[in-house]
């Protein structure tokens, strides 16, 4: 009896925490911003995504990105530096994850490696000194959804969270991704970079091209 007392308080509680409308992030206030970097692509894409954002707004800056991913790491460092003035020097952060599953790696093999990033996720969202952020902008692969888990830990126990918005990549013309149909439901904003694409999701965003 208590095992379903306990399964029902779960359900009820996620389902109460989910977002039940994909309202904007207030203009007027600072925002610190967190972005996950998913390195080719994805990184280049998240990169394009955040250069017309004010950096004096929106600060620190937190990269997110997998372990042993050099570009993405050197692609971040290059936007700040590029950013940066002798006024407003950069204010940012690179924090490294563990990746959720390798390129090629078997299926059967993934659950270890997403519960090792998952753990680590979860340290950072809840244990660690400093906040990821207010608002975190995921754009693919995968490990995007261990991060989104970790955020709902923190708001399933009444923790701050950062909103979660994902924009799906320009290349999903017809179709979502896998991370975006997982991450459809839970996500504040969903944004996606097609008409066609728009028309197909029932609450997505579109603005056009933003990369």
């Amino acid at each position: 009896m208590l095992a379903w007392v306990v399964t029902a308080f779960i359900v009820y509680r996620v389902y109460a925490i989910l977002p039940t409308s994909r309202s904007p992030v207030t203009p007027s206030q600072s925002k610190r911003l967190a972005v996950f970097l998913g390195s080719g692509g994805h990184t280049t894409e998240a990169l394009a995504l955040i250069s017309a954002l004010d950096f004096a707004r929106y600060r620190p800056r937190t990269y997110i990105l997998s372990e042993g991913d050099a570009f993405s790491y050197q692609k971040a460092v290059y936007h700040e530096d590029s950013r940066a003035t002798a006024e407003r020097p950069a204010d940012y952060r690179i924090l490294t994850i563990p990746r959720a599953r390798r390129v090629h790696q078997p299926l059967l093999r993934t659950p270890p490696t997403a519960l090792r990033a998952l753990l680590v996720c979860i340290y950072h969202f809840l244990l660690a000194s400093a906040p990821i952020g207010d608002v975190l902008i995921l754009n693919g692969p995968g490990t995007c959804f261990v991060l989104c888990i970790a955020a709902y830990i923190n708001k399933f126990l009444g923790l701050p969270a950062p909103r979660l918005i994902y924009i799906e990549t320009f290349a999903r013309v017809q179709s979502l991704s896998l991370s975006g149909k997982l991450l459809y439901p839970f996500v504040d904003r969903f944004v996606v970079q097609w008409p066609q694409l728009a028309e197909k999701v029932k609450g997505a965003e579109f603005y056009e091209l933003l990369v």
